[in-house]
């Protein structure tokens, strides 16, 4: 996750590099339950509304996260499918809190009612992620149910009158792109705490004139709004969110924002942004999904890296025996193409894996969703990289 309003907060008022501080533990994204009320059409789980045989029972979670305290984890994302069609979540969210987990809840928002806005409001949540697609005709075709929207839109408000801080999460693409100015309207009408933006891109593009295609202009554009906004809100004294996820380039982007706006700040935030060090799947993210297998983030799910069931995530967190682990812990990862050239590898770290590998079978290959252009990133261009040296004759 990309944070820019604290990069923001930085640039506004600069802080000591200092040294790099980890967090104990990975924060642990689990998916307690496949089941969902709605179908969307970008839902990496695949949910239904069904049950999926072959998920963790209540003492099942329970004996699993007494494991993850021991183990040092700071955050507990609590998700699905729709995890509020789980019976037991709030009896897995108050026992979360007593733990003294940060918890937050991640749903779709439909299900939040005056019928259960209490029983949220009693667990205390840190942090209460509801999915925005767009505006009401855009929302209701990504979820694919008429009135998806207004059912969000009133679980955002239960929430709001209900003290939860509460955020709204927008999957960036080419259908919902242009409605992402009417969403910070909606935040800002609504008083939503939080802004996250994930990028959904996995479509491989050229490598020459990437600012100039139209995805990857698509995504500067969006990039150029949330950085502008979050600027005005900093400057304005108000403390709303503005994040980012999977894609972390976006972190070498701010950079270029930064050059054009406060270039005396440039040579700092570089040395700030090389300290987050960009992307951390199988390093400080993991998760879980509801039959107890682990990955190394929620996108990993063809690849398992064990069974809680069988072994401990704190065991199979630490194995880098699997080749795809070892690359993800090791630094620099052993990185090719374009990313293994970057000049901002640093801040970057290789963006998201797994989009190279859904590609090319290859974890290592170059990023397809970065929107980068070669000149920026200080890599050979494509006519470069396919030039052959003439071969001399010697007498």
């Amino acid at each position: 996750m990309f944070r820019i309003s604290q990069y923001m907060q930085e640039l506004a008022s600069p802080t000591p590099l200092g040294s790099k501080r980890n967090p104990p533990g990975p924060v642990v994204i689990w998916n307690l339950v496949r089941r969902c009320n709605l179908t969307c059409k970008h839902c990496y789980s695949i949910s239904a509304d069904k049950d999926f045989p072959g998920e963790l029972n209540t003492d099942e979670v329970f004996t699993v996260m007494d494991d993850l305290k021991k183990f040092h984890v700071p955050v507990l994302i609590l998700s699905g499918g729709e995890p509020l069609l789980r019976p037991d979540i709030f009896d897995i969210s108050h026992r979360a809190k007593e733990m003294g987990f940060y918890v937050g809840l991640s749903t779709n928002g439909t299900l939040i009612t005056d019928k259960n806005i209490d029983a949220i409001a009693a667990v205390n949540y840190d942090y209460v992620g509801i999915s925005i697609d767009g505006v009401r005709e855009t929302h209701d075709m990504f979820r694919r149910k008429q009135g998806a929207f207004d059912e969000s839109m009133q679980g955002i408000r239960l929430c709001h009158d209900h003290g939860i801080k509460i955020g709204m999460r927008f999957t960036l693409t080419q259908d919902n792109a242009t409605e992402l100015p009417a969403l910070l309207n909606i935040m800002e009408q609504e008083k939503v705490d939080k802004f996250y933006l994930s990028h959904l891109n996995y479509a491989g593009r050229g490598n020459k004139n990437r600012k100039d295609d139209v995805i990857h202009q698509m995504t500067r554009n969006a990039m150029d709004l949330l950085f502008d906004t979050c600027w005005q809100d900093v400057q304005a004294g108000r403390h709303r969110e503005f994040v980012t996820g999977n894609n972390d380039a976006d972190g070498v982007y701010l950079l270029f924002w930064i050059a054009k706006h406060f270039p005396d700040k440039l040579e700092h935030m570089r040395a700030k942004l090389a300290q987050w060090g960009g992307n951390s799947s199988g390093v400080n993210i993991a998760n879980i999904d509801n039959l107890g297998v682990v990955h190394p983030d929620t996108f990993w799910w063809h690849y398992s890296l064990g069974n809680v069931r069988e072994r401990a995530l704190s065991e199979i967190w630490q194995d880098t025996s699997d080749p795809l682990m070892a690359g993800l812990k090791s630094s620099p990862r052993p990185l090719k193409g374009r990313c293994g050239q970057c000049t901002y590898l640093d801040v970057c770290g290789g963006n998201t894996r797994v989009r190279a590998h859904q590609l090319t079978e290859d974890f290592w290959a170059e990023d397809p969703a970065c929107y980068l252009d070669d000149d920026e990133i200080g890599v050979q261009t494509s006519a470069e990289r396919l030039q052959v040296t003439p071969f001399t004759r010697h007498a």
